[in-house]
């Protein structure tokens, strides 16, 4: 506007222009320090890391322990009916290749059922044969250990200088103890008892023989379906392993036994021995108990040589027993068992020990296939070490580890060696 156009006096308002404000700028960042004590170095534990491991392992180890006795006991209850199907497993691993050759002409059932009725006649053959050679042989048996009787007893009047009055009072004395500690009659109950047991025994194991072998795979099946779907695979492995353990068991031990059987029979028929198909019987039977059985039953063979025959075909007696038992342990063994179902002699010892104790001689002859199967099988569900490790070392699976070996056994040889007075935590 002109000055001419704007009248005198007035002022006009000015209009200000705001411009846009801009944001702020963010204030700094503010850093809280807070101002600590340094921590105290904190006191060592009370209990050792080594001695709580220790702990733990102790009472996991109890609680198995308890469990494993608790399984021998129900065993031990139940004795008259787990022993029976034990053996009926070892008798269809042995008999099932027979089996399978009759199933190719016979219809499953009819084949099972020849499979136990041949394995009965064989058994009724072989006992009455024995039978038959005691009956026949009785008379001479009598003469032959009366004259050995005679014989003996002057051996020993000659070499321990004892007269036969003494002989016949320490006898009689014996007798006397032994008839005074036992009563007749609950012997004679005892032993009526066990026959039956044995009796009954016999035909539950023949019937079980006969539906192992009749329906084997459906029964293992039944069993494995018990188990959770996810542990079925691992179960059914560890079948299979148990079942090929229990037939190259059974196989090589009848081998055994036969050749043990064989040596020492005819070593009794040669030096004139009465009974010695009775002799051989029993040697066949015990050497299903490896390491002890045979040598047991040899034992009986030269007590009845020195009773029959006198001391120096007893001594040859028992040097036959000998030389048939180192054929065993270091031919027979190692060839036919190998490293298959190999359990060590002091595991075979141990379990032949508790079977003893949990079934007397039925758990003897049956605690050495368990022990090879818990082995196999046990390997097969841990399975953490290589199964041909024989030695310490071989353990090992890696350098690592052996060098830690090394410096441990050098730490200690180190404080071995610690003048008196000095402490080893010094080292």
């Amino acid at each position: 506007m002109s000055d001419q156009r704007r009248p005198k006096g007035v002022r006009l308002p000015r209009i200000t222009r705001r411009l846009p404000q801009l944001p702020a700028a963010p204030p700094p960042e503010r850093q809280i320090v807070i101002q600590t004590t340094p921590p105290t170095p904190s006191a060592p534990p009370t209990v050792p890391p080594t001695f709580r491991a220790a702990s733990e392992w102790v009472w996991r180890s109890l609680i198995i322990g308890v469990g494993v006795l608790a399984l021998l006991w129900l065993i031990s209850k139940l004795s008259e009916v787990v022993f029976p199907v034990i053996i009926a497993l070892l008798l269809a691993a042995l008999l099932e290749p027979l089996y399978q050759r009759l199933r190719i002409v016979l219809p499953r059932g009819l084949a099972a059922g020849v499979t136990v009725l041949g394995t009965l006649a064989v058994l009724v053959a072989l006992f009455s044969f024995v039978g038959n050679q005691f009956t026949t042989q009785l008379g001479d048996i009598v003469g032959q250990v009366t004259q050995g009787v005679n014989q003996s007893r002057q051996w020993i009047v000659d070499t321990f200088g004892l007269t036969e009055g003494q002989i016949t009072t320490w006898l009689t004395d014996q007798w006397a103890k032994v008839s005074q500690q036992q009563d007749v009659g609950a012997r004679a109950t005892q032993a009526g008892l066990t026959v039956g047991h044995l009796l009954t025994g016999f035909f539950l194991a023949m019937f079980s023989l006969f539906f192992f072998l009749y329906d084997g795979p459906g029964i293992w099946a039944w069993v494995v379906r018990l188990f959770p779907r996810g542990a079925r695979a691992k179960v059914l492995s560890s079948g299979a392993i148990a079942w090929n353990q229990l037939k190259a068991f059974t196989r090589a031990t009848i081998l055994v036994a036969a050749t043990d059987a064989l040596g020492i029979g005819l070593g009794a028929l040669l030096l004139g021995v009465p009974f010695a198909s009775g002799i051989a019987l029993l040697v066949f039977v015990g050497s299903f108990v490896p390491i002890v059985g045979a040598l047991l039953s040899g034992f009986v063979a030269v007590v009845l040589a020195f009773v029959a025959k006198g001391p120096i075909t007893a001594l040859i007696m028992l040097g036959v027993v000998v030389a048939v038992q180192q054929l065993e342990s270091h031919v027979l063994q190692p060839l036919l068992l190998g490293r298959a179902v190999r359990v060590h002699p002091l595991a075979v010892i141990l379990a032949i020990a508790t079977g003893i104790i949990v079934g007397g001689v039925i758990g003897a002859l049956v605690a050495v296939p368990t022990a090879a199967v818990l082995n196999a099988v046990g390997h097969n569900l841990l399975d953490p070490v290589p199964e041909d490790a024989d030695e310490p070392s071989d353990l090992v699976e890696s350098p690592a580890e052996a060098a830690e070996i090394r410096e441990d056994v050098a730490e200690a040889d180190e404080r071995a060696e610690l003048d008196p007075g000095e402490s080893p935590y010094d080292v």
